[in-house]
């Protein structure tokens, strides 16, 4: 194993701190307990979004905290649910006085550790769990389906809700609407290694890939030989559209999402293959985004995200947002 780091029990710490020197106009670290908010945190009036899930998917979710998305995020371990005593910090330091949604993606240990959260707190709060993941029902993490990169897509359009000062409810129901418009599914060509582990998390044959596979490494629908971009974007594009079964001429928001160790080019390439099959089936692509944004550590390959989207979610999602990994102004 390479790994640019220093010892394996300071990688989370040590990575946190730069990410804190580097944003320190946008967000606030603390290491005691480990969590991110915003550098103005609270503002007052304004719902506070509080998000977390284990290290090793950078930016999500660190990297989206700040003006327009996440007023708080908890980072675990590697792979890990970050602790009640975090979340319930992290809400308590971001709380102005108007509630705080949590946004959970579904997997047990993040599930279990929020509504811990959630019942030691003594303000007013609300869930919104987020199970976008087509490929299966469920794995050896989750009870139903995964929370993978639509996490991202959530927590855009109702940050901008409550940065325009939408009350709890209006936001939760608003998150919940979006949630179930949104489906992805990945694929994987290699594995990413956890630095504790040292070894790869699964193994895989060079003329093999994981169609499904989860952002843990988590098993997918099946393993099949290597296929074409073209191929994989039709499978991808075909299972999220018989989840959301979307009309001719639905407006979507397309979002390739690398999961580490995928260039650019290949990750543009499969936006070009998973543009032409939405647009085989009438779709509108009214907004796009390609990047690493909800990646699993060093592993190969990349998902496909819809959400089918009405004004007002295009709106949100156009609406200006400042954070260290998504930044616009419109």
């Amino acid at each position: 194993m390479k790994k640019l780091i220093n010892a394996v029990d300071d990688v989370l710490a040590e990575s946190l701190s730069g990410f804190g020197l580097a944003h320190s106009d946008i967000v606030e670290v603390r290491l005691e307990p480990k969590l991110v908010t915003r550098a103005d945190a609270p503002v007052t009036g304004k719902v506070a979004l509080v998000t977390g899930g284990g290290s090793g998917h950078e930016p999500l979710h660190a990297g989206f905290v700040g003006r327009g998305m996440l007023d708080a995020a908890c980072p675990g371990e590697v792979f890990t649910a970050p602790t009640p005593d975090q979340m319930l910090a992290a809400a308590e330091a971001v709380d102005g006085g108007a509630g705080v949604l949590f946004i959970v993606k579904n997997y047990s240990g993040d599930v279990m550790n929020f509504e811990m959260a959630a019942e030691m707190m003594s303000g007013e709060n609300a869930t919104v769990l987020i199970n976008d993941d087509v490929a299966v029902e469920d794995s050896l993490y989750t009870q139903g389906r995964r929370g993978v990169a639509g996490t991202l897509v959530v927590e855009k359009i109702v940050g901008a809700a409550a940065e325009r000062g939408d009350d709890l409810a209006a936001c939760k129901a608003l998150g919940d609407r979006v949630n179930a418009a949104t489906g992805s599914m990945g694929v994987a060509l290699g594995s990413c290694t956890v630095p504790a582990a040292g070894t790869p998390t699964f193994e895989i044959g060079e003329d093999e890939m994981e169609m499904g596979v989860g952002i843990h490494g988590e098993p997918g629908r099946r393993r099949v030989a290597l296929a074409p971009a073209d191929a994989i974007a039709e499978e991808m594009v075909s299972a999220i559209c018989q989840s959301l079964e979307p009309e001719p001429a639905d407006r979507v928001i397309l979002h390739v999402n690398g999961f580490g160790a995928t260039p650019l080019m290949e990750l543009y390439l499969v936006y070009n293959a998973a543009a032409r099959r939405c647009r085989d089936r009438g779709l509108d692509i009214a907004r796009s985004l390609v990047g690493n944004y909800t990646t699993s550590l060093d592993m190969a390959g990349c998902s496909v995200t819809l959400a089918v989207a009405d004004d007002e979610m295009l709106s949100l999602w156009d609406a200006p947002v400042r954070t260290a990994a998504l930044r616009w102004s419109c």
